[in-house]
């Protein structure tokens, strides 16, 4: 199994765009075969922070997944043009 968790912080404004756009990536994402889990949140906190939490059930399907063409449209297309900051880290269960 593959777990990323992304931490990003987008431009003050665009948080319902950006729910929207992260609404979407769910929708398609959970249709995928290798995808175990697909969850993003938003910061109780402050509302320009986001947290998406995947699971995949092995490094083929997570590589399926970054190349697939709604991840280039509502991603790299999309979501890239509003994040102020990222922080994104891989990691696996402990055995």
């Amino acid at each position: 199994m593959v777990v990323l968790i992304v931490k990003l912080r987008v431009k003050p404004g665009s948080e319902e765009e950006c729910k929207r756009l992260m609404r979407t990536m769910e929708e398609h994402t959970r249709r995928e075969p290798g995808c175990l889990m697909y969850i993003a949140h938003q910061s109780t906190e402050d509302p320009t922070q986001f947290a998406l939490y995947e699971q995949y059930k092995d490094q083929a399907a997570f590589e399926i997944h970054g190349k697939s063409s709604y991840f280039a449209e509502y991603v790299v297309n999309g979501l890239n043009k509003y994040v102020v900051n990222r922080e994104r880290m891989l990691y696996q269960p402990v055995s």
